[in-house]
Protein backbone atom coordinates (compact mmCIF):
# COMPACT_ATOMS: atom_id res chain seq x y z
CA UNK A 1 0.00 0.00 0.00
CA UNK A 2 0.72 3.44 -0.69
CA UNK A 3 -0.01 6.91 0.77
CA UNK A 4 -0.93 10.00 -1.48
CA UNK A 5 -0.85 13.49 0.16
CA UNK A 6 -3.06 14.68 -3.07
CA UNK A 7 -6.33 13.32 -3.90
CA UNK A 8 -6.42 10.32 -6.49
CA UNK A 9 -8.29 12.57 -8.81
CA UNK A 10 -5.09 14.81 -8.81
CA UNK A 11 -2.32 12.51 -8.56
CA UNK A 12 -3.22 10.19 -11.32
CA UNK A 13 -4.18 11.67 -14.63
CA UNK A 14 -6.56 8.60 -15.48
CA UNK A 15 -8.62 6.56 -13.82
CA UNK A 16 -9.23 3.67 -15.83
CA UNK A 17 -12.69 2.56 -13.85
CA UNK A 18 -14.44 -1.01 -13.81
CA UNK A 19 -17.98 -1.03 -14.29
CA UNK A 20 -20.39 -3.07 -12.59
CA UNK A 21 -19.79 -2.93 -8.65
CA UNK A 22 -17.69 -0.01 -8.96
CA UNK A 23 -20.52 2.57 -10.81
CA UNK A 24 -23.69 0.45 -11.12
CA UNK A 25 -25.12 -2.35 -10.40
CA UNK A 26 -26.93 -3.89 -13.26
CA UNK A 27 -29.16 -0.93 -14.52
CA UNK A 28 -28.63 1.47 -10.99
CA UNK A 29 -26.52 3.53 -10.42
CA UNK A 30 -24.20 2.91 -7.23
CA UNK A 31 -25.31 5.36 -4.78
CA UNK A 32 -22.61 8.37 -5.04
CA UNK A 33 -20.66 7.18 -8.11
CA UNK A 34 -22.15 10.14 -10.51
CA UNK A 35 -21.39 12.47 -8.14
CA UNK A 36 -17.63 11.51 -7.14
CA UNK A 37 -16.83 10.76 -10.80
CA UNK A 38 -18.39 14.48 -11.82
CA UNK A 39 -15.86 15.86 -8.77
CA UNK A 40 -12.64 13.68 -10.02
CA UNK A 41 -13.11 15.01 -13.52
CA UNK A 42 -13.37 18.91 -12.37
CA UNK A 43 -9.94 18.34 -10.71
CA UNK A 44 -8.84 17.46 -13.94
CA UNK A 45 -8.53 13.26 -14.00
CA UNK A 46 -9.36 12.00 -17.45
CA UNK A 47 -11.91 9.02 -17.08
CA UNK A 48 -12.28 6.07 -19.07
CA UNK A 49 -14.98 2.97 -18.62
CA UNK A 50 -12.99 -0.50 -18.86
CA UNK A 51 -15.02 -3.59 -19.23
CA UNK A 52 -14.54 -7.31 -19.38
CA UNK A 53 -18.01 -7.57 -21.06
CA UNK A 54 -17.77 -7.91 -24.47
CA UNK A 55 -21.66 -8.38 -25.56
CA UNK A 56 -22.35 -4.75 -25.19
CA UNK A 57 -20.50 -2.26 -27.98
CA UNK A 58 -19.34 0.73 -26.98
CA UNK A 59 -22.35 3.02 -27.91
CA UNK A 60 -24.57 0.56 -25.60
CA UNK A 61 -22.11 0.37 -22.76
CA UNK A 62 -22.00 4.70 -22.36
CA UNK A 63 -25.67 4.70 -22.94
CA UNK A 64 -26.21 3.10 -19.97
CA UNK A 65 -23.90 5.04 -18.38
CA UNK A 66 -25.43 8.10 -19.02
CA UNK A 67 -28.96 6.65 -18.00
CA UNK A 68 -27.29 6.18 -14.21
CA UNK A 69 -26.10 9.74 -14.59
CA UNK A 70 -22.65 9.68 -15.79
CA UNK A 71 -21.66 11.37 -18.94
CA UNK A 72 -19.90 9.32 -20.91
CA UNK A 73 -18.93 9.05 -25.42
CA UNK A 74 -18.58 5.45 -26.67
CA UNK A 75 -15.15 6.58 -26.87
CA UNK A 76 -14.77 6.98 -23.28
CA UNK A 77 -15.51 2.63 -23.18
CA UNK A 78 -12.50 0.40 -23.67
CA UNK A 79 -13.70 -3.44 -24.00
CA UNK A 80 -12.22 -6.83 -23.95
CA UNK A 81 -13.33 -7.35 -27.46
CA UNK A 82 -11.43 -4.29 -28.31
CA UNK A 83 -8.74 -5.85 -27.10
CA UNK A 84 -9.39 -8.93 -28.52
CA UNK A 85 -9.46 -6.81 -32.12
CA UNK A 86 -6.41 -5.00 -31.40
CA UNK A 87 -4.50 -8.79 -30.88
CA UNK A 88 -6.00 -10.01 -33.81
CA UNK A 89 -5.33 -7.07 -36.26
CA UNK A 90 -1.55 -7.46 -35.22
CA UNK A 91 -1.62 -10.83 -36.13
CA UNK A 92 -3.55 -11.32 -38.98
CA UNK A 93 -3.25 -9.38 -42.60
CA UNK A 94 -6.39 -6.86 -42.88
CA UNK A 95 -9.42 -8.09 -44.47
CA UNK A 96 -8.99 -11.78 -42.33
CA UNK A 97 -12.15 -13.88 -42.02
CA UNK A 98 -12.60 -14.12 -38.07
CA UNK A 99 -15.27 -16.50 -36.62
CA UNK A 100 -17.26 -14.78 -33.74
CA UNK A 101 -18.86 -17.13 -31.39
CA UNK A 102 -20.25 -13.91 -29.62
CA UNK A 103 -22.17 -10.96 -30.07
CA UNK A 104 -22.05 -7.49 -31.64
CA UNK A 105 -19.76 -6.19 -29.48
CA UNK A 106 -16.81 -8.65 -30.89
CA UNK A 107 -18.25 -7.70 -34.59
CA UNK A 108 -18.12 -4.48 -34.26
CA UNK A 109 -14.72 -4.33 -32.52
CA UNK A 110 -13.55 -6.46 -35.49
CA UNK A 111 -14.95 -4.40 -38.47
CA UNK A 112 -13.29 -1.16 -36.38
CA UNK A 113 -9.97 -3.07 -36.77
CA UNK A 114 -10.24 -3.90 -40.37
CA UNK A 115 -10.74 -8.03 -39.87
CA UNK A 116 -14.04 -9.51 -41.26
CA UNK A 117 -16.72 -11.10 -38.68
CA UNK A 118 -17.96 -14.71 -40.24
CA UNK A 119 -20.16 -16.86 -38.76
CA UNK A 120 -18.95 -20.92 -40.23
CA UNK A 121 -16.21 -22.94 -40.01
CA UNK A 122 -16.81 -23.28 -43.77
CA UNK A 123 -15.38 -19.90 -44.74
CA UNK A 124 -11.83 -20.71 -43.73
CA UNK A 125 -11.55 -18.20 -40.74
CA UNK A 126 -7.58 -17.43 -39.63
CA UNK A 127 -8.89 -17.19 -35.90
CA UNK A 128 -12.16 -17.46 -34.11
CA UNK A 129 -12.87 -15.42 -30.93
CA UNK A 130 -15.29 -15.80 -28.30
CA UNK A 131 -17.34 -13.59 -25.72
CA UNK A 132 -20.09 -13.35 -23.68
CA UNK A 133 -23.12 -13.56 -25.65
CA UNK A 134 -26.75 -14.59 -23.53
CA UNK A 135 -28.21 -16.12 -27.00
CA UNK A 136 -24.87 -17.89 -28.04
CA UNK A 137 -26.71 -21.30 -29.19
CA UNK A 138 -24.16 -24.71 -29.40
CA UNK A 139 -24.52 -24.83 -33.42
CA UNK A 140 -22.09 -21.44 -32.80
CA UNK A 141 -20.03 -22.81 -30.29
CA UNK A 142 -19.69 -26.16 -32.70
CA UNK A 143 -18.70 -24.06 -35.57
CA UNK A 144 -15.85 -22.48 -33.57
CA UNK A 145 -14.34 -25.72 -32.49
CA UNK A 146 -14.64 -26.64 -35.96
CA UNK A 147 -12.45 -24.03 -36.99
CA UNK A 148 -10.15 -24.63 -34.17
CA UNK A 149 -9.56 -27.98 -34.50
CA UNK A 150 -8.63 -26.72 -38.43
CA UNK A 151 -5.55 -24.37 -36.77
CA UNK A 152 -7.49 -21.26 -36.51
CA UNK A 153 -6.56 -19.09 -33.74
CA UNK A 154 -8.26 -19.27 -30.94
CA UNK A 155 -8.82 -16.17 -29.04
CA UNK A 156 -10.97 -15.23 -25.81
CA UNK A 157 -12.20 -12.10 -24.80
CA UNK A 158 -11.95 -12.49 -21.30
CA UNK A 159 -11.84 -15.82 -18.45
CA UNK A 160 -14.47 -14.53 -15.92
CA UNK A 161 -15.86 -18.00 -15.12
CA UNK A 162 -18.97 -16.33 -13.47
CA UNK A 163 -20.73 -13.03 -13.92
CA UNK A 164 -23.06 -11.54 -11.39
CA UNK A 165 -26.50 -13.13 -11.06
CA UNK A 166 -28.77 -9.94 -10.01
CA UNK A 167 -30.47 -10.87 -6.84
CA UNK A 168 -30.00 -14.91 -7.44
CA UNK A 169 -26.41 -16.52 -7.42
CA UNK A 170 -23.44 -15.67 -10.20
CA UNK A 171 -24.23 -17.56 -13.65
CA UNK A 172 -21.46 -19.01 -15.81
CA UNK A 173 -19.64 -16.35 -17.58
CA UNK A 174 -17.41 -16.51 -20.54
CA UNK A 175 -14.52 -18.47 -18.88
CA UNK A 176 -16.97 -21.08 -18.22
CA UNK A 177 -18.51 -21.28 -21.94
CA UNK A 178 -14.74 -21.09 -23.57
CA UNK A 179 -13.77 -24.75 -21.48
CA UNK A 180 -16.59 -26.20 -24.35
CA UNK A 181 -14.57 -24.90 -26.95
CA UNK A 182 -10.83 -25.90 -24.95
CA UNK A 183 -12.15 -29.26 -23.95
CA UNK A 184 -13.29 -30.20 -27.52
CA UNK A 185 -10.13 -29.55 -29.22
CA UNK A 186 -7.36 -29.19 -26.63
CA UNK A 187 -6.71 -26.01 -27.62
CA UNK A 188 -6.37 -22.99 -24.94
CA UNK A 189 -7.15 -19.58 -25.94
CA UNK A 190 -5.18 -16.87 -25.61
CA UNK A 191 -7.32 -14.50 -23.23
CA UNK A 192 -7.50 -10.75 -23.94
CA UNK A 193 -9.62 -9.43 -20.82
CA UNK A 194 -8.88 -8.73 -17.21
CA UNK A 195 -6.41 -9.84 -15.75
CA UNK A 196 -4.47 -10.33 -18.41
CA UNK A 197 -2.01 -7.42 -20.41
CA UNK A 198 -3.81 -6.83 -23.38
CA UNK A 199 -6.95 -4.99 -22.01
CA UNK A 200 -4.60 -2.71 -20.00
CA UNK A 201 -2.51 -2.22 -22.62
CA UNK A 202 -5.42 -1.28 -25.31
CA UNK A 203 -6.77 1.03 -22.08
CA UNK A 204 -3.08 2.76 -21.51
CA UNK A 205 -2.97 3.05 -25.66
CA UNK A 206 -6.64 4.83 -25.92
CA UNK A 207 -6.34 7.23 -23.19
CA UNK A 208 -2.63 7.71 -23.60
CA UNK A 209 -2.28 8.10 -19.58
CA UNK A 210 0.90 8.50 -18.12
CA UNK A 211 0.01 7.84 -14.63
CA UNK A 212 -3.41 5.64 -14.61
CA UNK A 213 -5.27 4.57 -11.55
CA UNK A 214 -7.28 0.89 -12.10
CA UNK A 215 -10.24 0.97 -9.70
CA UNK A 216 -12.03 -1.81 -9.15
CA UNK A 217 -14.32 -3.87 -6.93
CA UNK A 218 -12.63 -7.35 -8.00
CA UNK A 219 -9.22 -8.64 -7.14
CA UNK A 220 -9.45 -11.40 -9.57
CA UNK A 221 -9.76 -9.15 -12.36
CA UNK A 222 -9.52 -5.61 -11.31
CA UNK A 223 -6.77 -6.06 -8.94
CA UNK A 224 -4.70 -8.69 -10.82
CA UNK A 225 -5.16 -6.62 -14.01
CA UNK A 226 -3.14 -3.53 -12.57
CA UNK A 227 -0.16 -5.53 -10.89
CA UNK A 228 0.18 -7.50 -14.26
CA UNK A 229 0.05 -4.12 -15.87
CA UNK A 230 2.36 -2.66 -13.24
CA UNK A 231 -0.07 0.27 -12.23
CA UNK A 232 -1.57 1.06 -8.92
CA UNK A 233 -5.00 0.29 -8.21
CA UNK A 234 -8.24 1.59 -5.55
CA UNK A 235 -10.08 -1.22 -4.43
CA UNK A 236 -14.01 0.11 -3.43
CA UNK A 237 -16.45 -2.27 -1.31
CA UNK A 238 -19.54 -1.72 -3.50
CA UNK A 239 -19.47 -4.57 -5.65
CA UNK A 240 -17.98 -8.51 -4.95
CA UNK A 241 -14.87 -7.85 -2.72
CA UNK A 242 -15.60 -7.71 0.83
CA UNK A 243 -12.74 -6.79 3.71
CA UNK A 244 -11.95 -9.89 5.08
CA UNK A 245 -11.25 -11.20 1.08
CA UNK A 246 -9.23 -7.96 1.10
CA UNK A 247 -7.15 -8.43 4.39
CA UNK A 248 -6.69 -12.43 3.36
CA UNK A 249 -5.50 -11.37 -0.81
CA UNK A 250 -2.42 -12.90 -2.06
CA UNK A 251 0.21 -10.53 -3.16
CA UNK A 252 -1.18 -9.61 -6.83
CA UNK A 253 -4.47 -9.48 -5.78
CA UNK A 254 -3.40 -6.65 -2.70
CA UNK A 255 -4.33 -2.89 -4.05
CA UNK A 256 -2.40 0.51 -3.85
CA UNK A 257 -5.42 2.30 -1.86
CA UNK A 258 -9.07 0.95 -0.24
CA UNK A 259 -12.07 3.33 0.17
CA UNK A 260 -15.34 2.63 0.28
CA UNK A 261 -16.72 3.59 -2.71
CA UNK A 262 -15.87 5.87 -5.87
CA UNK A 263 -15.47 9.34 -3.33
CA UNK A 264 -12.01 7.70 -2.20
CA UNK A 265 -10.81 9.09 -5.73
CA UNK A 266 -11.88 13.26 -4.25
CA UNK A 267 -9.31 12.73 -0.92
CA UNK A 268 -5.61 11.89 0.26
CA UNK A 269 -4.70 8.27 1.19
CA UNK A 270 -2.74 8.45 4.83
CA UNK A 271 0.60 6.25 4.28
CA UNK A 272 0.66 3.39 6.72
CA UNK A 273 3.52 4.03 9.19
CA UNK A 274 5.62 0.84 11.16
CA UNK A 275 7.45 0.55 13.91
CA UNK A 276 8.32 -1.88 17.26
CA UNK A 277 4.86 -0.88 17.87
CA UNK A 278 3.29 -1.95 15.18
CA UNK A 279 1.37 -0.88 11.78
CA UNK A 280 0.03 3.11 12.38
CA UNK A 281 -2.49 4.96 10.50
CA UNK A 282 -4.51 7.35 11.49
CA UNK A 283 -5.81 7.05 15.56
CA UNK A 284 -5.33 3.30 14.89
CA UNK A 285 -2.23 0.53 15.61
CA UNK A 286 -2.64 -3.39 14.30
CA UNK A 287 0.21 -5.65 15.31
CA UNK A 288 0.98 -9.34 15.47
CA UNK A 289 0.31 -11.25 18.84
CA UNK A 290 1.41 -14.78 18.20
CA UNK A 291 -0.36 -16.16 15.51
CA UNK A 292 -3.42 -12.97 15.26
CA UNK A 293 -3.37 -9.22 14.22
CA UNK A 294 -4.35 -7.09 17.37
CA UNK A 295 -5.90 -3.76 16.69
CA UNK A 296 -6.07 -0.76 19.41
CA UNK A 297 -7.32 2.43 18.91
CA UNK A 298 -10.14 4.62 17.26
CA UNK A 299 -11.39 6.89 14.03
CA UNK A 300 -12.06 6.51 10.48
CA UNK A 301 -12.73 2.65 10.08
CA UNK A 302 -10.68 2.72 7.00
CA UNK A 303 -7.74 4.37 8.37
CA UNK A 304 -7.98 1.05 11.00
CA UNK A 305 -8.54 -1.04 7.94
CA UNK A 306 -5.06 0.08 6.01
CA UNK A 307 -3.25 0.06 9.39
CA UNK A 308 -4.79 -4.07 9.35
CA UNK A 309 -3.38 -4.37 5.82
CA UNK A 310 -0.35 -3.81 6.38
CA UNK A 311 0.59 -5.82 8.97
CA UNK A 312 -1.83 -8.55 7.48
CA UNK A 313 0.04 -8.24 3.80
CA UNK A 314 3.63 -8.18 5.26
CA UNK A 315 4.40 -11.79 3.75
CA UNK A 316 3.71 -13.20 1.03
CA UNK A 317 1.73 -15.77 1.91
CA UNK A 318 -1.83 -14.60 2.39
CA UNK A 319 -2.78 -14.14 6.29
CA UNK A 320 -5.54 -16.83 7.44
CA UNK A 321 -8.88 -15.18 8.00
CA UNK A 322 -8.78 -16.24 11.83
CA UNK A 323 -5.67 -14.55 11.90
CA UNK A 324 -7.56 -10.71 10.94
CA UNK A 325 -11.27 -11.36 11.42
CA UNK A 326 -11.02 -10.61 15.11
CA UNK A 327 -9.93 -7.35 14.39
CA UNK A 328 -11.95 -6.69 11.96
CA UNK A 329 -15.19 -7.30 13.82
CA UNK A 330 -13.90 -4.55 15.73
CA UNK A 331 -14.04 -1.43 12.75
CA UNK A 332 -18.36 -2.57 12.85
CA UNK A 333 -18.37 -2.89 9.11
CA UNK A 334 -21.70 -3.48 7.36
CA UNK A 335 -20.70 -5.82 5.01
Amino acid sequence: MKGSELPLSEAYDVALLDLDGVVYVGHRGIPGAAEALEKARAAGQRLAFVTNNASRTPSAVSALLNEVGVPASPEDVVTSAQASARLLSERLPAGSPVLVVGGMGLRHALYQRGLRPVSTAAERPAAVVQGYDLRLAYGLIAEGAKAVNNGALFVGSNGDLTIPGGDGPPQPGNGSLMQVIRTATGVDPIVTGKPERPLHYESILRTKAERPLVVGDRLDTDIEGAYNGEADSLLVFTGVTDHLAALTAKREHRPTYLAADLSGLLVPHPEVGQDDAGYHCGGWTARWDGDRIGLSGEGDPYDGLRALAAAAWREETPAAPEAVRPALDQLSFTR
